[in-house]
């Protein structure tokens, strides 16, 4: 019963620090509840193209593209990659402290061509 008691609060506190996250963003906070969808969002808040959404649904490649956005999402907020590794490995202790901290989103670090580069 306890466990199930501290698993729903750590969920309840990664949940509102996505919000947050996604709200500092420039993002709607409703976005980083819906599934699938919140892969894409967090892909463009990082500054990468959509499909980085798409491949954190691969086996095996979700591994790299996770360390690589927590990395650029740790860029994107003034944080260095030190502080990505962290959200990688240890994210309910990295999200809140990135959400509820001082941080201010600075923009993605590699922002996505814009239609009319890859249109030329």
């Amino acid at each position: 019963m306890v466990v199930a008691v501290v698993y729903v609060a750590v969920l309840a506190l990664l949940v509102a620090s996505n919000w947050v996250i996604f709200s500092k963003a420039g993002e709607a906070g409703w976005k980083s509840i819906v599934p699938i969808y919140n892969l894409f969002v967090l892909a463009r808040i990082c500054g990468r193209a959509w499909w980085w959404g798409l491949l954190l649904m691969v086996p095996f490649v979700n591994l790299i593209a996770a360390v690589v956005l927590s990395i650029d999402l740790a860029k994107a907020f003034g944080k260095g990659a030190g502080f990505g590794w962290g959200i990688a490995l240890l994210g309910p202790v990295f999200f809140p402290l990135l959400a509820f901290g001082d941080n201010v989103y600075q923009g993605g670090s590699n922002p996505p061509p814009s239609r009319m580069a890859r249109a030329a």
